[in-house]
Formats: structure tokens, sequence, C-alpha cells
């Protein structure tokens, strides 16, 4: 049943809080308005650093974050280009399709699975710190990949017997990266989220980072079949050269976790910590609350604020001993206010039946889009017969190319819907769409003045359009005419992009930003099980197929040509999408869902 708001009245000179004065300052505390910025806090005093620093200084630094943000997005996403050199580790290395997919499943496990520990430590520790960590284990990482692939591959032209380092070295280092990617991934959005998710540009400042992971795949992959690549014998282009690739991206994505660490700053987070706290105390949520009744801390803490503040013959070192213990005090404080709120935020979160529906809505669909790009290389060699080069002397489409088409649709899907629900969706109170998050009254009503269309509008309609590519694919109408693929990767492309770039949106709309990572950390997870499922299904398809009819290839493996290695899946998956599309609907027009309780999603 859910809980009633209890409302009581609040004195406007009576906070529940009694914080110590702040020294007075020449420089204004409210923010000037600009293009990424977030809403004026209605706190009344800034807090330890930032409110030693003008406005100008703070928006300097969180102009310099979300700089940081998008360099690190910008090279987080090296897994999204698996499909370049996923079918070398089975030509080169001798590798099973099985195999193949179990790397990549392994790699997404590592990067969905901690997700929420991610979270939570970026919300508590902050960003900083979870870049660094993100920058080694990308570097370790790819080196281990890098030597494992040279330790075993095979010749070009002519293949010879080599032993190489065990299957399990390129397992590891692929958690490292599924980890890397993750962690920086996260520590780059949730920055943004904090930083600019209050203002009237938050789908813009959230939508930014996020398209930049999608476009990292492109401009990486392109770097690998272009620049980094395999000379062959006759002087002509190769495929991709792992051994070279895995190294140029264990330097770029240690320099861009060293930079996060640097540059991956929360600005004026205290405020978003005491308005959250002011307004759910309002409603009457945490009035149950011992932290929240004039206690013990609150007395202290007063206390020691008054401490010799009138005794004008104090020594200097006793004065500087109370102002060094008001400072400890505050500190203190402040820590227990933080983790007191994020702790009720996540509880308000896991407790609201509609998150759940979003979160499986979320699994239902990213796990087919996951698979499809693992499994890019492979879906295109089923194609066409092997020893064909085309139709009527059209030679066969590329990994390489869809790949690309996958970054660039998604990314524009991304900016695009990250721009158009700013300008399109209705208007936002994170704080009351809390309330009535759990509330079963519903909050006064928006009445808009002007066109809305929802987000659920825009993340249904993508959805679909990702559907309509697996459809394609499915029904045959790809099969033998690979100069159509694009219209399956393009389609699939941006479903993906947009489904990937609302969630997170909708997530900072209606539960918040200050406990943002721990709430998208917890949602993010279910990919990692819809990309085992549906690698899982995929393969298990493509091996029975090939076992009826396949061709093979080099006395090792058996490859799969033909309609019947992907019919079965990709219906499968199209079905997944229009399931996770009801639920959507459900969790916004359904009973108790969100239109219901008046949220303005």
């Amino acid at each position: 049943m859910p809980r009633q708001i209890l409302r009581r009245p609040s004195s406007p000179t009576q906070p529940l809080l009694q914080l110590p004065a702040e020294p007075e300052s020449d420089s204004s505390p409210e923010d000037t308005t600009s293009t990424l910025h977030p809403a004026s806090s209605s706190s009344s005093s800034m807090h330890f650093p930032d409110r030693y620093q003008t406005p100008h200084q703070r928006d300097m630094r969180r102009y310099f974050a979300f700089a940081s943000a998008i360099v690190s997005c910008l090279c987080a996403g090296s897994i999204t280009a698996y499909s370049l050199y996923g079918h070398l580790f089975q030509e080169r290395l001798r590798y099973t399709q099985l195999q193949v997919n179990i790397i990549s499943i392994t790699a997404e496990l590592a990067m969905y699975l901690p997700v929420p520990i991610f979270g939570y430590l970026c919300d508590r520790v902050g960003p900083a710190p979870l870049s660094l960590f993100a920058g080694v284990v990308f570097g370790l990482g790819y080196t281990l990949a890098a030597f494992t692939y040279r330790s075993g591959a095979a010749e070009v032209v002519v293949p010879e017997e080599q032993g190489g380092w065990p299957f399990a070295c390129m397992v590891v280092a692929f958690v490292g990266i599924g980890m890397g990617t993750a962690s920086m991934y996260l520590s780059a959005v949730t920055t943004c989220a904090k930083n600019f998710g209050r203002g009237k540009h938050k789908g813009l400042a959230l939508a930014a980072p996020i398209a930049a992971f999608g476009l990292s795949g492109m401009w990486q992959s392109q770097i690998g079949s272009r620049v980094l690549y395999e000379r062959l014998p006759g002087g002509g282009k190769g495929d991709v050269e792992p051994f070279m690739y895995f190294l140029f991206l264990a330097v770029t994505l240690l320099a861009a976790g060293l930079l996060g660490s640097v540059g991956l700053k929360v600005v004026g987070e205290d405020e978003l910590i005491d308005d959250a706290l002011e307004n759910l105390e309002a409603s009457g949520l945490l009035q149950d609350s011992a932290f929240f009744r004039g206690g013990e801390a609150a007395r202290d803490y007063g206390s020691i604020n008054g401490h010799d503040s009138t005794d004008d013959t104090a020594s200097t070192r006793r004065l500087a001993a109370a102002a060094k213990a008001r400072e400890a005090a505050r500190e203190a404080l402040e820590a227990r206010k933080k983790t007191f709120l994020l702790n009720e935020e996540t509880r308000i979160f896991l407790t609201d039946p509609t998150m759940w529906l979003l979160a499986l809505g979320f699994f239902l669909v990213t796990g087919p889009g996951e698979a499809f790009v693992n499994n890019l290389g492979t879906i295109i060699g089923t194609l066409y017969p092997p020893l064909e080069p085309g139709v009527k002397g059209e030679t066969k489409t590329t990994a390489a190319t869809h790949v690309s088409i996958v970054a660039v649709t998604s990314t524009i899907a991304r900016i695009l819907t990250g721009t158009l629900t700013d300008l399109l969706a209705p208007a936002s109170r994170p704080h009351e769409n809390m309330a009535a998050s759990i509330s079963s009254l519903r909050p006064p009503s928006f009445r808009p003045s002007r066109l809305t269309i929802s987000r659920i509008v825009f993340l249904l309609f993508f959805s679909i359009l990702m559907a309509g590519g697996q459809v394609a694919l499915a029904s045959g109408f790809i099969q033998g005419n690979g100069e159509r693929f694009w219209i399956v990767s393009s389609a699939i492309g941006a479903g993906y992009g947009a489904v990937f770039s609302i969630t997170p949106i909708i997530i900072s709309v209606i539960w918040g930003v200050e406990n943002f990572g721990t709430n998208w950390g917890i949602v993010a997870v279910v990919p990692a099980l819809g990309a085992t499922v549906w690698g899982v299904v995929y393969s298990s398809v493509y091996q029975w197929a090939a076992g009826k009819g396949g061709v093979e290839d080099r006395d090792t493996d058996v490859l799969c040509y033909g309609r019947g290695c992907y019919e079965t899946t990709f219906w499968a998956m199209a079905g997944s999408v229009w399931l996770a599309c009801l639920l959507w609907a459900w969790a916004w027009k359904g009973p108790g869902g969100w239109s219901q309780r008046g949220i303005a999603v």
C-alpha cells in the first residue's frame, strides 16, 4: 500500500538542522544562467568548498567537468567495436563460435553486473576515483588481450599450428575491459547528471556524454580498419591487426582515465543534498526519522558553533582551534546528511513498482541490441554462400562499415532524443515527482501552456523502430542482398541508442539526481542478463543451423550460411521488444502508473 504523505508546518526561521553562520561574502550565491546550467539552489548557504567560489568559478568547474565527461565517453565505448575483430578470434585463434560469444558475454557481465556497486561508490566517494580505476583496468585488460592474441594467432595466408596462451587469458582480459567500460561511462554520466540535471536542458546534458559513448565505437573501429590493419602479401589491406589495435586502446583509455580523475567533479553537491532533504521533509516523508528530530548531532553542531563566538579576549590559537572544530563538525554532519538521504532515496527507488516495469522493459530491449552488436560480423557472414562475392558483381558489406553505421545512428538518436525531450517533454519537478512516486495522493496537475510530448512516447517510438529492423532481417528481406543491411543496422542502432539515452533521463526526472549513480546503476545491470540470454540463443541457433547445412572452414569449425542461421532468433528478438513496449505503456498509463499519479514524465 503506498505510503500517505503527512504534511507538517515548517517554520522558515527554525530549520530542522541549525547550521553555523557563514561569513559574509562579496559574491552572490546565485548562479548565472547558461545553456547547460542547473537551476538555482534554494539553499541559503554555500557549503565548503563551493561557498568560497564565485559563480563564474563554479561555472568553469562545471564546464571543465562536462568536457572531461565527453572525452571519457568518447573513449569508453571501445567494447562496441568487438565485431571488428571477434571473427578473427574464430579464424586466427581457432576459437569456436561459442567461445567467441563467451568472451563477449563475459565482457558484458563484467560491464553490467558491478554497475550498482560502481554507482554506489560514485554517489558516495565521487566520480574521479572511479575514472582512475577505469583507466588502470582498461590498460591492463587490453595489454593482456594484445599479447594473448599474438601468442596464438595464425598466419594470414598459411595457417600454422600454434599453441598460444590459454583461452582463459583472453576471458580475463575482457573482464577488465568490461569493468573499465562500466566505471568510466558511469563516472562521466553521473557527473553530468548532478552538475546539470536540475536545469531545463538536463536531457541534452545527459544525452551528450551518452551519445559520445556510442560514437566511440565508430572512430575506434575506423582507426582499426584504416590505420592499424594487416598488410596482405600482395600489398592489399586486410582485417584489423588486433595486437596493435589493442595496444592503441590500452594507451588511449589509460590517458582518458587519468584525465577523468582530475576533471570529473560534482559542483555544489551539498546544495543538492540540502534541497532534497528540505523538500522531502516538508512533504512529511522523513518526519519519522530520528535524524530529523533535532537530536544529538544538531545540538552538538550548535554548541560548537557558539563556542567562544563572542569572546573578544580569546587567543588566536584558541579561535583557530574553534574554527577547525566547527569545520570538522560541519563536514561530519554533511557526510551524515548525505548518507542518510542517499539511503532513503535508494529505498524509495527500490519500493516503487513502476521502477521494476521500467527495468524489465530495459532488459527486453537492450539484450537483443547487445547481441546484435556483438555478432554483427557473423550475421553478415550468413548473407552469402562462401566464396561468392555478392549479387551481380557487388562486393560483400563489411563488419567495420556497419559498426560505424550503428555508432552513427545511435549517436544521432541519443542527441535527438535528448534535445527533443528538453523541448517537448512536460516540465518536471524532481522532488514533487519523487514524492508522488510513493504517494497515493496526486499532486496538483501540471497544466502546460504548450504542446508537450511525453518522454515515454519517444521511448516507444524508437523501440518499435528497433523491432522493425529485426523483422526486416528475420523476414529474409536482407538475405543475399548485403547492400540492404544498412536498414537493419541503422534501425537497431537508432533504437538501441535512444533507449540508452531516454531511460537514464526518465530516472533522473522521476527519482531525482542526488542518488542518480546508484539508481541508474541498478537499472543498468539488466542488459548483462539480456546480453547473456540472447548471445546464447543466437549461438545455439547458429550452431544448430550450421550442423544441418554449414560449410567446413579450414578443418576447424562449421560456419553457417543462409536465413536459417538467424531467422528464429530475430523473430524472437522483435517479440521481446514489443513486450517491453507494453510494459512501459502500463507503467505510464496503467493503474498506479506515472500518469495517474501526476508525475510529469
